[in-house]
């Protein structure tokens, strides 16, 4: 009995002295990962190419990007510091085409992306809209940052490839993501979710999650930005030059269209910019009824001029309210009313 006491003990410092050595072998693997990261970009480092073209966004989230291979600026802050408001949208050199594309593509993933969702979770995916198109690892462009890798079938928004644009929006929601986008491109900034790049809803768990620092949780969205200098309002510095192009969209058939073709555009007017200032509508003129014809009535009998004129009785309905006479007795007559007879009718 004891010897086989001392055979199962052997076997536990065994085992343990196994699990100690690879634990010691992980930890000094981390460490020259971890060593190996902190070491800067080359200067002539070309930003990354598609490399996260296989992480194209699903039902409920935004995809993701590679982060630009750029160096980071001398005496660059890389710690996180929270929450910071981005800044307002500014035009730039933007023509009214730019602006109207911009209003558009805007307008669209407001309503697509968030069309169940608050006032304030529409303003939210409006800022991630924005706050990419400032930052160099998206396109510049609003309409650029809403339909990116629509070409390659790897779309950063989950509305643009998965068929939902193949549905025509109801005019109220278009309306209200209309007004808020307005906002936005006015510069209307929603402070809550900072400089935001990322969000995805409470049903989906993607892996880049764990990798962002989260910023706020509105309505149903969970949103995200970049931990260290990329997540910092100094990496968001490009300025809005235009240049919207609206892309080619996938429609059923396999035969691409013109996002103006889309009903999202077609279907619905977007209306003007709040700072535009709106033409006031004509007084209407005066209606001539000289020689309008008598109406006519859903029989399609023709109405008589003096019953269509209020405050006029015909004749035969001026005794109407008039009590009704007894059976045994005379009718009472009544001043203006025609004579009564005896006879039945």
């Amino acid at each position: 009995m004891v010897q086989v006491w001392l055979a199962l003990l052997g076997l536990m410092l065994t085992f343990g002295l196994m699990l100690a050595a690879q634990g010691a072998w992980r930890r000094s693997a981390s460490r020259t990962v971890a060593a190996g990261s902190r070491s800067p970009a080359p200067a002539s480092a070309a930003p990354a190419a598609h490399a996260a073209d296989a992480l194209p966004a699903i039902d409920g989230s935004t995809g993701t990007v590679a982060l630009p291979a750029l160096p980071i600026p001398p005496g660059a802050v890389l710690t996180d510091s929270g929450v910071s408001a981005a800044r307002p949208f500014l035009w730039g050199p933007a023509n009214a085409i730019d602006r109207a594309r911009a209003m558009q593509c805007l307008t669209a993933a407001i309503y697509y992306e968030a069309n169940g969702e608050s006032i304030d979770g529409q303003r939210a995916v409006a800022q991630v809209v924005l706050n990419r198109a400032r930052h160099p690892a998206f396109p510049g462009t609003v309409c650029g940052v809403v339909y990116q890798g629509v070409e390659r079938a790897h779309c950063q928004f989950s509305f643009v490839c998965d068929g939902a644009l193949a549905r025509a929006p109801a005019v109220s929601g278009w309306a209200r993501a209309a007004r808020i986008a307005a906002a936005a491109l006015s510069g209307g900034v929603f402070a809550p979710v900072g400089l935001a790049t990322h969000y995805h809803t409470f049903a989906v768990a993607p892996p880049w999650n764990r990798a962002m620092v989260m910023t706020d949780m509105v309505g149903a969205h969970l949103f995200h930005r970049w931990k260290g200098y990329w997540g910092t309002a100094a990496a968001m510095n490009r300025t809005y030059r235009g240049g919207e192009v609206l892309p080619s969209l996938p429609v059923a058939g396999g035969t691409p269209a013109a996002a103006s073709e889309m009903p999202v555009a077609n279907a619905l007017p977007v209306p003007p910019l709040p700072t535009a200032s709106a033409s006031p509508a004509a007084a209407p003129a005066p209606r001539d009824t000289r020689n309008t014809p008598p109406p006519v009535s859903a029989s399609g009998a023709v109405i008589s001029e003096r019953l269509a004129r209020s405050g006029e009785i015909l004749d035969k309905w001026k005794d109407s309210g008039r009590p009704i006479e007894r059976p045994d007795g005379p009718r009472p007559a009544m001043p203006g009313a025609a004579p009564v007879t005896d006879q039945r009718r």
